[in-house]
């Protein structure tokens, strides 16, 4: 699953259990890729 930095913005694929960081600048924090893909979502 792709992640992203916050900080530098560079994509990673792996990513440690133990070890969150960005492999790039180290920063803590990453999020997940969003797909390009909008879910359309029905009310009834």
């Amino acid at each position: 699953m792709p992640y992203i930095c916050m900080h530098c913005g560079k994509e990673t694929k792996t990513i440690e259990k133990h070890a969150v960081r960005c492999p790039y600048c180290g920063y803590r924090v990453l999020s997940k890729k969003r797909s390009p893909i909008a879910k359309e979502v029905s009310s009834d």
